[in-house]
């Protein structure tokens, strides 16, 4: 997939054009990447609601293409900080769904030892530094993560997911204008969903062009479609590729919608049941399959054979996780202060 050229300064929409289909592999593999995160997601509704996963739970039912289509552009020694919503942003960057659902289970085979539960997923080795649930409390980690690594000599890039919310945080500024005068290489992902939890977009921005707003920093900024898997990768490809490259950071505005509400505390009562059946008219799932249908990329059975195959990862999943281990008692301080300091 060729991506367009990303330069400092520049600002524009990358939604709307019509992206060629890949190579009938990577199509699949998108299609089965973003099924994978919507049924896994869709088990957690249903775990939630039989009180095996407990606290808080926020889904990303609708919003798949965005961590999909992100993770594409990323290699495996960049960095990736995510937000309390992560589960499927771990998933695409290769967190095993066992690892991730034995975290929710709060058992000690989680990636957490179930000590961090859904919006704290974190794996060392993938360099996915994690969930945070403080509003925008990723953002200026992920900028001292990239700073770090560009003091080392290394090239990777840290990409950061956060919420439209997150915009009206004051680190939220603060990051970007010393991203941006530094030149530190971190890709800002900013998920749109057009809530603030409850709190729809037009309420808390006065300026609700957000790569509008990111650009005043004299960074590149893109409105990039988010529910289109291919509009996302082809606009990340290129906006890592100038990261890498040296220009600075770069901010995208993924405009995406979750289906389901903000957590599964929420009652919903902010929008309405007509506007959210509209956003469903672009599930990414469904626009991509019915694309690669009539592109002769999707064969018959084909689909019914990825449903198969997650369905069978997400109740492995599952019983890896009921088959845990819950922490001893006498560990519970384990990790919270040193052995000098208990001592």
């Amino acid at each position: 997939m060729t991506a367009p050229t990303v330069e400092a300064g520049d600002r524009g929409a990358a939604s709307g054009a019509h992206h060629p289909l890949p190579a009938r592999d990577h199509a699949l593999n998108l299609l089965r990447e973003m099924l994978r995160i919507r049924r896994f997601e869709e088990r957690c509704v249903e775990l939630y609601s039989a009180e095996k996963i407990r606290g808080f739970l926020h889904l990303y039912i609708g919003e798949e293409a965005v961590g999909v289509g992100v993770m594409q552009a990323l290699e495996p020694e960049d960095a990736v900080v995510a937000t309390y919503r992560e589960h499927g942003q771990a998933l695409a960057r290769g967190m095993s769904a066992r690892s991730i659902m034995a975290e929710m289970f709060g058992r000690v085979e989680g990636c957490s030892r179930g000590r961090g539960g859904s919006m704290h997923l974190f794996d060392a080795e993938l360099r996915f530094y994690g969930g945070n649930a403080i509003v925008g409390g990723g953002i200026p980690l992920a900028v001292g993560l990239a700073l770090a690594d560009r003091m080392q000599g290394r090239s990777q890039v840290t990409a950061c997911f956060f919420g439209d919310g997150a915009v009206a945080e004051g680190v939220f500024h603060e990051s970007m204008n010393l991203a941006a005068l530094w030149k530190v290489p971190v890709l800002f992902c900013c998920e749109n969903n057009l809530y603030a939890m409850g709190t729809a977009l037009h309420r808390h921005q006065a300026q609700t062009d957000l790569a509008l707003k990111a650009a005043s920093y004299g960074m590149a900024a893109y409105a990039v479609d988010g529910m289109d898997v291919l509009a996302v990768e082809e606009a990340s490809r290129a906006a890592v590729l100038a990261v890498r490259e040296g220009h600075g950071p770069v901010f995208l505005e993924l405009q995406t919608y979750r289906f389901r509400a903000h957590s599964m505390y929420d009652p919903d009562l902010y929008r309405t049941r007509e506007e959210i059946d509209q956003w469903k008219e672009r599930d990414p799932i469904s626009m991509l399959a019915i694309r690669m249908e009539a592109e002769g990329a999707l064969e018959a059975g084909q689909m019914e054979q990825l449903e198969e195959e997650v369905t069978a990862e997400v109740d492995d999943a599952i019983a890896f996780a009921e088959a845990g281990t819950l922490e001893p008692v006498e560990e519970l301080t384990r990790f919270v202060h040193s052995e000098e300091a208990a001592s």
